[in-house]
């Protein structure tokens, strides 16, 4: 069996760039944070900060217990798709990408001419990293004959690891991992998979076809079964389900009108990101943290719409009026998307539509933010410290 595809995955992402820029934090621990303040958590860890078990979500009070000499860096999230960005230029000296996974994973098709190279081309991609980007850049690649187990090669060694997948090799490889060690088994998974008796990723291969369509569905089961034997499948269409942004908040913004403020400026972006990808929203969800006590969490269905006026209105509908507490984290979700909705035949709706059409060519021409409610100078910029790992934020919005 070949290997068809090879999978880069950037090892401690944040954090490597960090050490790459500031040659005083190679080799020590390091956490990257959205915010200068002890009761945020680390959104990145250097390895040296997992060796001491800090990871990806530890409250930076816990992490410098667990880590002397923990050095605390708060999140750059321009430079990091500036980085991103480079890496992206120097792999495709060696090979085309298939797709961009995230900011940290991409994957590559190999041609059939390519295939018995695949380790030679594997390691010419760590490599162009290292010498075009830098060399405290590290990456895992992982090769297989499907999408799937190339991505689970990736995991197998890290830091700097390189693993490839044969038919020959699936009995030896899969059968000592975990099942959460295979990609798409979260707890949950693993809870109703044990309730139908399997146990081990041994037994999880072994299992029959109607066994898995019980545990995922008739199609995800028939893939997951597939991909477990390293057949070559086209990959699912996926539809766009929502736009979101959160934030945690400084200290300084923590209390509830500034947190009201932070929100709106969040919800701002989101909407100017949805229009630019050519939805509407059918629904808007607000949830706050609170430094203490219960999170609030509200939820509204709304008449599609795309205009920021409108969805404002919305949010001032579901904020908590009348609470005081401060506010750690505040997150909007737009969803119930729909695609391609014109202007609406009502004349107040429609004036909003065309006033947010109006403010989004207006800032693609002079630059993000260039008109923006005034009230939101109060907050500054918000809403660019997170990267999830599945998308990049867009700068242009």
């Amino acid at each position: 069996m070949e290997i068809r595809y090879l999978f880069l995955d950037m090892n401690a992402y944040f954090a490597s760039v960090e050490q790459q820029d500031d040659e005083d934090l190679r080799g020590k621990p390091v956490c990257v944070v959205p915010v200068e303040a002890e009761t945020t958590v680390c959104i990145a860890a250097s390895y040296e900060a997992r060796r001491c078990g800090v990871k990806t979500g530890t409250p930076v009070y816990q992490a410098r217990g667990l880590c002397p000499g923990l050095f605390v860096v708060q999140a750059r999230p321009r430079r990091y798709v500036e980085v991103h960005r480079a890496i992206l230029k120097a792999v495709e000296s060696v090979l085309p990408i298939e797709e961009v996974r995230s900011i940290d994973e991409m994957r590559f098709r190999l041609l059939k001419n390519e295939r018995p190279h695949a380790r030679a081309l594997a390691l010419a991609l760590k490599r162009a990293i290292r010498a075009r980007v830098g060399e405290h850049l590290l990456a895992s690649v992982g090769g297989g004959p499907n999408r799937f187990l190339a991505k689970v090669a990736t995991e197998l060694e890290k830091p700097d690891g390189l693993v490839l997948i044969t038919k020959e090799d699936l009995p030896k490889i899969l059968w000592k991992l975990r099942l959460t060690d295979l990609y798409g088994i979260g707890r949950r998974m693993e809870r109703r998979l044990n309730r139908l008796g399997i146990f081990t990723v041994r037994q999880l291969t072994e299992a029959p076809l109607p066994l898995l369509k019980r545990a995922w569905g008739s199609v995800l089961g028939e893939r997951m079964y597939k991909n477990l034997r390293g057949e070559d499948l086209p990959e699912i269409e996926t539809h766009r389900r929502t736009f979101a942004h959160s934030h945690v908040l400084a200290p300084e913004l923590r209390a509830p009108e500034k947190a009201r403020l932070v929100a709106v400026r969040l919800l701002v972006k989101a909407a100017a990101r949805m229009r630019k990808a050519g939805y509407a929203a059918g629904s808007l969800f607000l949830h706050l943290r609170f430094l203490e006590g219960e999170d609030h969490a509200a939820f509204t269905h709304l008449t599609p719409t795309f205009a920021t006026r409108t969805l404002v209105f919305a949010l001032r509908r579901l904020w908590p009026e009348h609470e005081r507490r401060p506010v750690l984290k505040a997150s909007v979700v737009l969803g119930h998307l729909v695609q391609g909705a014109g202007l609406s035949l009502f004349p107040a709706e429609r004036k909003n539509q065309l006033l947010a059409y109006a403010l989004d060519r207006i800032n693609r021409r002079y630059g993000p933010d260039t008109v923006r409610p005034a009230a939101l100078d109060l907050v500054g910029e918000v809403g660019e410290y997170r990267i999830a790992f599945d998308r990049l934020p867009d700068f242009s919005v």
